[in-house]
This record gives C-alpha cells, sequence and structure tokens, in this order.
C-alpha cells in the first residue's frame, strides 16, 4: 500500500474517533488521535501489519483499540501522550515567541498609531486630545498601567515589584522539578526492587506495568521542566543585568534634566531613546518568562494521574527497605566503575580524561541506559558517562553500570533492536528516549508539525494567484533592451548619424609591433563642374506723341505711341 494510501486512510479513521469520541463527551484534538492511531498499528501486539491495506476487519480491531486508550481513566501513558504533544504544539523558541508578542501589540497599536499622526490640531481641545491619545499609546505600548488609571496617567512610574514577580517564575519551576524528580527516585526505587525480586512475566494488570506508565510520565514532566527552568535561568540573568542599566540610565537621566541646567536636544533624546530601549527588552524578558509560567502550569494537569497508581502509604509499602536514591547518588556510586579498553578493543570508548564536557554529548536514549531497559523489562535508569561512553556507528551509548556497559557493547545492534521493540509498546517512549529518527512514523512531534504544514482535515482549496519575475536568472537580464518606441527611434537616429563620422586608428610605440593597424582613407580625384555665364539684353525705349496739349482751350488731347516693337530692334 502506497504512503498516500495508508494516509487517507487513517485520516478517515481519525475522523470517525473523533466523532465517536465527541459523542460519548470526551472531546479530543486531531494531533491526539491521529498519534494513537499510528502507535496502535506500531505495536506489534496488536497484531495490525501497517504494510498492507487495512481489511474492514483490521479497521474495526484499530478503532477499538484507540477508543479503549483514548477513553481510558487514570492512565499515566494517555497523560504522558497528552503532555508531549502539548508541549510540541506550544512551546515556542524565545525570538520566535517575542516575533508574535510584538506582532500582536503593533497590530492592536495601528488605529490609535494613525489616528495620532494623521491629526491636524487646530484648537486646544484637539490639542488635549491627541496628547491623551499619545499618553494611551504610550501606557499601552510600555504596559506601565491602564489609560483608565488616573494615577498611571499623570505620572508613568516603573513598577517596583517587576523583579519579585519575574524572580518568582523560576522558583515556581524549581520547586515542581524538585517534587518531579522525588516522586521519579521513588518509583524508580519500587520498580528495581520488584524487578529484582521477580523476573518472571507478569501481566497488565499487575501494578508494575501502571508503575512504569507513571515512572515515564514523571520522567516527561522532569524532561520538559529542564528546558523550560533553562530559559527561564537566562531570563533571569538578562533581567538582573536590565535592571541595573535601567537603574543606571534613570539617574543619567536625572541628572540630565536638572531644572538648574540646560541641556542639549540631542542628548535628552538619546537618553530617552536608551532608556526606551532597555524598558522594551525588559518587557520582553518578562512576557518571555510568563509564557514559561504559563506552559509550566499547564503542564500539571497531566501529572494528576500518579493518583491512581496508589497513594503514598501504599507506595511505601512496595518500597519496603528499599533505598530511595537520586540520580546524583547513582552516578556517584558508579564512577569508580570504568571500562578498561583492553577489555572491548573492537570497540571504541571515549574516557572521562578524553572528553572535556560530558553534559553536551548527544547521548542515545536521552542519556538512560539502553541495556536496563531491554534487561529489567522496561525500567529507566540514568547513564553514567563517567564509565565509559560506548561510540557505535556514529552514535553515544551511555550505562548505568560497567556489567551493563560490557554486555552491551557485546552486541550492540541487537540490544538497540530491541530497545526499539519496547519503545514501540509504549508510544510515550519516543520522544523521551529521543528515538525520532528511528520511530518516525509515530513521533509526536512529527505529527504536530504536520498538522500544522498540511491541515488536519481534508485538502482545502481556494483561489490564489502568483507572479513571478521576469528575469529570474541576474545574467539573463539584457542591458540594452528598451521598451520605449521613442528611445529606439532615439538610437535609430544616432546609428544613421554615425555614417557621417570618420574611423580613425593609429599605432603608438607600444602597440605597433603587437597587431596590425588599417587605415581606410579616400583619395583626392579630378573633377569639375560647370557654373553660371553672364548675359544681358536691351529693354525697349518707349515714344509716345501727345497732339493738342497747347493752342486750343478746349482741345482734344490724341496720345500717338511711336514706340517699336522688340523684334523690330
Amino acid at each position: 500500500m502506497s504512503q498516500f494510501d495508508a494516509e487517507r486512510d487513517i485520516q478517515n479513521i481519525v475522523g470517525e474517533l473523533v466523532q465517536e469520541c465527541t459523542r460519548r463527551g470526551h472531546v479530543l484534538t486531531e494531533t491526539l488521535v491521529t498519534f494513537m492511531v499510528k502507535a496502535v498499528i506500531l505495536d506489534p501486539t496488536n497484531g495490525i501489519d501497517a504494510e498492507r491495506k487495512l481489511t474492514e476487519q483490521d479497521t474495526e480491531k484499530l478503532k477499538k483499540l484507540c477508543l479503549e486508550k483514548l477513553l481510558e481513566k487514570g492512565s499515566p501513558s494517555l497523560d504522558s501522550i497528552k503532555m508531549q504533544l502539548y508541549f510540541y504544539m506550544n512551546y515556542t523558541s524565545q525570538r520566535e515567541f517575542l516575533k508574535e508578542i510584538h506582532v500582536s501589540l503593533d497590530s492592536r497599536l495601528c488605529p490609535l498609531s494613525r489616528q495620532i499622526t494623521d491629526c491636524r490640531v487646530k484648537t486646544s481641545q484637539e490639542s488635549d486630545a491627541v496628547y491623551s491619545r499619545i499618553i494611551t499609546y504610550i501606557l499601552l505600548q510600555s504596559s506601565m498601567g491602564s489609560p483608565t488609571d488616573v494615577d498611571s496617567v499623570q505620572e508613568v512610574k516603573v513598577p517596583t515589584v517587576l523583579k519579585d514577580a519575574l524572580s518568582s517564575t523560576g522558583q515556581t519551576i524549581r520547586k515542581e522539578l524538585s517534587e518531579t524528580r522525588t516522586l521519579a527516585w521513588k518509583f524508580t526505587a519500587v520498580l528495581e526492587k520488584l524487578t529484582q525480586c521477580s523476573r518472571q512475566r507478569r501481566h497488565s494488570e499487575d501494578p508494575v506495568a501502571l508503575l512504569k506508565q507513571a515512572l515515564y510520565n514523571v520522567r516527561a514532566h522532569e524532561g520538559f521542566l529542564k528546558v523550560l527552568l533553562t530559559d527561564a535561568s537566562s531570563c533571569e540573568k538578562v533581567v538582573e543585568l536590565l535592571q541595573t542599566d535601567l537603574s543606571s540610565q534613570l539617574k543619567i537621566l536625572t541628572e540630565t534634566l536638572k531644572p538648574s541646567e540646560t541641556a542639549p536636544a540631542q542628548r535628552v533624546i538619546t537618553s530617552f531613546k536608551a532608556l526606551s530601549s532597555m524598558w522594551s527588552r525588559l518587557l520582553d524578558e518578562a512576557e518571555l518568562l510568563n509564557f514559561l509560567h504559563n506552559i509550566s502550569v499547564n503542564l500539571r494537569p497531566f501529572v494528576a494521574s500518579q493518583a491512581s497508581v496508589g497513594s503514598e502509604a501504599g507506595l511505601d509499602s512496595l518500597q519496603g527497605a528499599a533505598e530511595v536514591k537520586s540520580d546524583e547518588q547513582r552516578v556517584a556510586e558508579s564512577s569508580g566503575e570504568q571500562i578498561d579498553p583492553a577489555q572491548a578493543e573492537t570497540k571504541e570508548w571515549l574516557m572521562p580524561e578524553a572528553a572535556s564536557s560530558y553534559s553536551e554529548l548527544p547521548l542515545q536514549y536521552n542519556g538512560f541506559c539502553g541495556y536496563t531497559l531491554v534487561n529489567s523489562d522496561g525500567l529507566l535508569l540514568p547513564g553514567n558517562p563517567h564509565i565509559g561512553v560506548l561510540k557505535h556507528e556514529g552514535k553515544l551509548y551511555a550505562f548505568s553500570s560497567k556489567e551493563a556497559a560490557l554486555k552491551f557493547a557485546s552486541s550492540p545492534d541487537a540490544f538497540a533492536a530491541e530497545v526499539v521493540e519496547k519503545v514501540k509498546r509504549s508510544p510515550e517512549l519516543i520522544p523521551l528516549l529521543n528515538l525520532h529518527q528511528q520511530l518516525s512514523y509515530a513521533n509526536p512531534y512529527s505529527v504536530v508539525k504536520k498538522e500544522e504544514n498540511l491541515g488536519t482535515g481534508s485538502s482545502c482549496k481556494c483561489d490564489s494567484g502568483t507572479q513571478t519575475d521576469i528575469h529570474p536568472i541576474e545574467t539573463n537580464i539584457d542591458k540594452s533592451y528598451e521598451w520605449n518606441e521613442w528611445e529606439l527611434r532615439r538610437k535609430a537616429l544616432q546609428l544613421v548619424n554615425l555614417r557621417k563620422k570618420v574611423t580613425h586608428s593609429s599605432q603608438t610605440n607600444q602597440s605597433h609591433m603587437r597587431r596590425e593597424n588599417a587605415t581606410q582613407t579616400w583619395l583626392q580625384k579630378d573633377a569639375a563642374c560647370q557654373s553660371k555665364r553672364d548675359c544681358g539684353s536691351n529693354a525697349t525705349v518707349p515714344h509716345v506723341y501727345l497732339a493738342g496739349v497747347t493752342g486750343q482751350k478746349q482741345a482734344h488731347v490724341v496720345k500717338v505711341n511711336l514706340s517699336k516693337p522688340a523684334y523690330e530692334d
């Protein structure tokens, strides 16, 4: 069966399971149901082969098993899976979180900012209104108080309780981490005792199975709290430095704004910009700490199923005389045991003197002992790198004892395969032991990312458009291309004008031996032309006779033309 067909069948089953759970009064996310379906298919004890197409009988069996696991009450295993999915869906890096905060704040303040910048003040009332908007913007942007609070509007002050509020987050996480670790050590001691007392096969009703699920639950909780505590500690250090710098900057600003002195405007503006930058960074750290605190609080309901394991008195009775050892005590007790490389010459070992910092090594199984997990039926014991770290096929393994290290090194591939089989039966171990690559099919992190990127339901369709660049590749751009017709005409006229030009070339002392040069000239030639000639002509002289001009008073004057025609000359 192709992967596409398998995913389509799983999505159909997920949709039906979500509806059935909703009908029974349980609102579950599709992400959780999807992971549970894949986990049930992955478990070899369920007898469902993921490589072939699911029959109708397989589908009904799969639905039944998933419903039993999803609707199980007081199940530490189910709570562990819910906790892991919640953490992967809500925890984000500091940069991404602050980016989301800034985008959200800017979108909320954008209308108010537009009202301030677009306003044209003409009267005193309009001036007071703009001033009120500016104060409101500053209060909302800096989170210094409510705009409806008269004291906050009249005078903006830095809250003195900020430091206490920030430090309380780290203290809360540390306290919760300490309680979780104590419970994990107690579960480990009880399981270790029961495992050593009897190696017989136990049924699922046996409290040992429930104790193991509870151990996985608190270990997962411990891992998440460690991540949150690391971020919180880093934030607390940054906050302390920023508060010190903020106090210093306030003192400088106070000295600058003395009434008796007139400070340059540029100096005042620079001081206020530095103060604003520090305060903004301080608010970012405060928001981040609040975010970490909320995640730690929201993780608590997922460890509430520990009450189903039994009362504290019941655990004490199971524990008996067994000593509860912390992880540090176990590491200290086994630190005297070290691997002799001569005992395993064919394997590569990293010894304490060869590794500068074991905390930075990417240990397999998240630092837990793989041999104990297999040999003690799922018991989690922390590995001790000081015994020796086995390097096999690019992976690093730590062990709880020297004996466990030697036995695992005798057949690492077989033990690694058995670890994978153990994890298939307990899917909450996939993220706990960092086996994402080996079991990516049912990896909670990949399920979450897939839901975010591809969506959880059927494929969505929408009208969309795209615009491509005219020249995606820079080298294909024609620098001489012209779209303007008049520019092309201008260049054409320039080319035509070249016909009236003369090409010249010359040689120098450095170039005449390098290449041939030629010059084209136009030789002179004999030529003649016909010019104009001088010529002339005489005009006809007119002769007119008037008779009767004198002698008679009322005589009639007669005009006689005596001129000769031109052809008679």
